[in-house]
């Protein structure tokens, strides 16, 4: 039959298959019982973890190719790249063949003539002639016979990408110049110290993140009605929103009588306070829109050293305290028991309202870049290095006090990152990033030796200083997830003591504005210690 053709056939068969799974979904009433609901689990494909590696060598060079070679960046020291892929390249090596020569020697042949006889009559004997006597001839042959054949060498190429200077990089680098573990880029006495795994930085909704532009106030300012009120002003009219305060200065004195418990640390906290109700300055502030950070001095306090004598750094040859120019003792950074005495001072800070804690001086004494370390005694019991010290004192800020809801922020020095070691201050970039939400460079260009950054005068370059030494900074963010923002304190004082100064003005506090506005940085402090500000007007 023409109609019963292969196509129709399987047509039926599928009608009548539909019909006996509808019929069997049918209960005995005629009721139709639900089927079965089958999921389908599709396994997500599984991505492979990044693998990172780290420059070895104060230059790395970056090549666009393993094939061309050619130089198209160089990247410092512990950089941190992204690894895309491997190749290894076969090193080609010229065929060398060597040349064998064989000597062979020959005597030359004739053909032999017939023998000429001849008969002497009186003998009658038949005499035969010699043939002539032959010189051997010599050949030389060369041959060429190669080389036996040499193990194949490869160069191990990786190719990789990495951001600097705020743009996306890569190229190849040769693996011998990469590691997987940076710890060995650094001082053995560093282990220990966290790297990688840093806390996410959240945003606390109950307390808003602010592009913070900032200015200090010392406890006196602050206590001060006309000086405060004037400060008031002085963020109405200009861009500045929020104010750093002296909570524990660096002489160790409070602001404010806090909680009784703060004595067991510290039985003279309280000798001398400077604002009397807290809550209503706190309201002053909070009722003009002002972001308060409270700034605690860390390590350098001279009224918790005179209480305990036993914690303070000491000579190793004299046993005195040791004291900078300044004449102020310092504590030694390893006393856990001064950790919870500054915790303690932020938590109470917290409580009142304050929006971020800000730890300064949380760094060792100067010491010539460690060169006094031989003749000094930190009293370190766990024989922790410094910059491990340091991290732990932060992570422990972290733990007690991100569940307040209050931001962190730690003060550094301005060149920490330019410099790939700690300076000898405990103060390393990429270990301090990890456990604070801001990070705030002390970018004072005065601060700087002239030639700094190929700068005559650091100080009469405003805008140059800041750049160069913001750039370097956003590069060591690049080395670790999770890092903090970027919030540099800046210059608004004149630095008369230096050669070749400039005054700093409003000109020269926009040129450094505008530094960081150029990279990307909307955030500043700004520092005077007259607490005097030379900002331009501005209408909000």
């Amino acid at each position: 039959m023409k109609f019963f053709n292969k196509k129709n056939f399987f047509s039926i068969i599928s009608i009548i298959a539909i019909s006996l799974t509808v019929v069997s979904c049918k209960s005995s009433n005629g009721e139709t019982i639900p089927t079965e609901k089958v999921e389908t689990i599709i396994e997500e494909e599984k991505i492979p973890p990044k693998e990172f590696l780290f420059s070895t060598n104060l230059k790395t060079t970056v090549y666009d190719s393993f094939d061309t070679k050619k130089s198209i960046d160089t990247i410092g020291k512990n950089t941190r790249v992204l690894v895309v892929e491997r190749k290894d390249v076969e090193i080609i090596k010229e065929n060398k063949t060597a040349k064998k020569t064989t000597t062979t020697t020959k005597v030359a042949t004739t053909p032999k003539k017939p023998e000429k006889p001849f008969l002497n009559d009186d003998e009658k004997v038949k005499i035969n002639f010699s043939e002539t006597k032959k010189e051997p001839v010599t050949t030389e042959t060369v041959v060429e016979e190669k080389v036996p054949t040499e193990p194949k060498e490869y160069e191990h190429w990786v190719h990789v990408k990495y951001r600097k200077n705020l743009k996306e990089r890569d190229g190849w680098i040769l693996e011998k110049y990469l590691i997987s573990d940076t710890f060995k880029n650094l001082p053995k006495s560093w282990e220990g110290m966290q790297l990688n795994n840093f806390p996410e930085k959240v945003e606390f909704p109950d307390n808003p993140r602010v592009d913070v532009k900032g200015v200090y106030l010392t406890v006196y300012s602050a206590s001060l009605d006309k000086k405060l009120d004037s400060l008031i002003q002085l963020a109405k009219e200009t861009k500045i929103n929020a104010f750093v305060i002296d909570v524990k200065d660096d002489g160790g004195q409070l602001l404010w009588k806090m909680d009784d418990s703060i004595l067991k640390y510290n039985p003279k906290a309280f000798s001398r306070v400077y604002i009397k109700d807290i809550n209503a300055f706190m309201k002053k502030l909070k009722d003009n829109n002002i972001y308060t950070i409270a700034r605690i001095v860390s390590f350098k306090d001279p009224v918790y050293a005179k209480q305990n004598p036993d914690k303070a750094i000491i000579e190793k040859k004299t046993g005195k305290p040791f004291m900078n120019k300044d004449g102020i003792i310092w504590v030694s950074p390893h006393d856990k028991n001064l950790w919870e005495y500054n915790i303690a001072v932020a938590k109470e800070a917290a409580k009142v309202g304050f929006n971020e804690v800000q730890f300064d001086y949380v760094r060792f004494p100067a010491s010539n870049g460690g060169k006094l370390d031989a003749y000094l005694d930190y009293r370190n019991p766990e024989n922790d290095s410094k910059p491990v010290t340091i991290q732990k004192y932060l992570k422990y800020a972290w733990e007690e006090l991100t569940p307040l809801h209050v931001y962190i922020n730690a003060d550094i020095y301005g060149q920490i990152g330019t410099f790939k070691d700690d300076m000898g201050l405990g103060q390393y970039w990429e270990a301090i990033s990890g456990y604070v939400h801001y990070v705030s460079p002390m970018m004072y260009p005065s601060h700087y030796i002239n030639g700094a950054y190929g700068l005559p005068v650091p100080d009469a370059e405003p805008y140059k200083t800041i750049y160069y030494c913001t750039l370097d900074s956003i590069n060591r963010n690049e080395n670790i997830d999770n890092p903090a923002q970027i919030r540099p304190w800046i210059q608004d004082f004149t630095a008369r003591w230096v050669k070749g100064h400039i005054t700093y003005d409003v000109n020269a506090i926009n040129a450094q504005i505008k530094a960081l506005e150029d990279l990307g940085i909307h955030q500043y402090l700004l520092w005077s210690p007259s607490n005097k500000y030379h900002m331009e007007k501005i209408t909000k």
